[in-house]
């Protein structure tokens, strides 16, 4: 199964930023949408925040205008988060969607998940 690569997360302020990052391996073409959850313990994944390939954004209601999503052409997603919050602690994990030569989604791809934690 084709695991997608997550970096950037860590320990900040409330207030504070982090840039979580997240690719496809090399040799995988054809991604469509792609995005980031979150989850915090005995709760269900929740959407965050999800780019499509031309670009069009959607943001969970808690994140907008704090955090940007963004994507290059490497199938490389980015999350930039501003003005974090103590109830933005969660295990945070990137998904793609495979599409198929007819550019429909035949698979989701899901990242390793990276622990992002707000605290002073």
């Amino acid at each position: 199964q084709v695991q997608l690569m997550e970096s950037g997360g860590g320990l900040v302020q409330p207030g504070g930023s982090l840039r979580l990052s997240c690719a496809a391996p090399e040799g995988i073409f054809s991604i469509g949408a792609m995005g980031w959850h979150r989850q915090t313990p005995g709760k269900q994944r929740e959407l965050v925040a999800a780019i499509t390939s031309g670009g069009a954004t959607n943001y969970a209601d808690s994140v907008k205008g704090r955090f940007t999503i963004s994507r290059d052409n490497t199938n490389t997603v980015y999350l930039q988060m501003n003005s974090l919050k103590p109830e933005d602690t969660a295990v945070y994990y990137c998904n793609a969607d495979q599409l198929s030569p007819w550019g429909t989604p035949v698979d989701i791809y899901w990242g390793q998940g990276t622990q992002v934690t707000v605290s002073s």
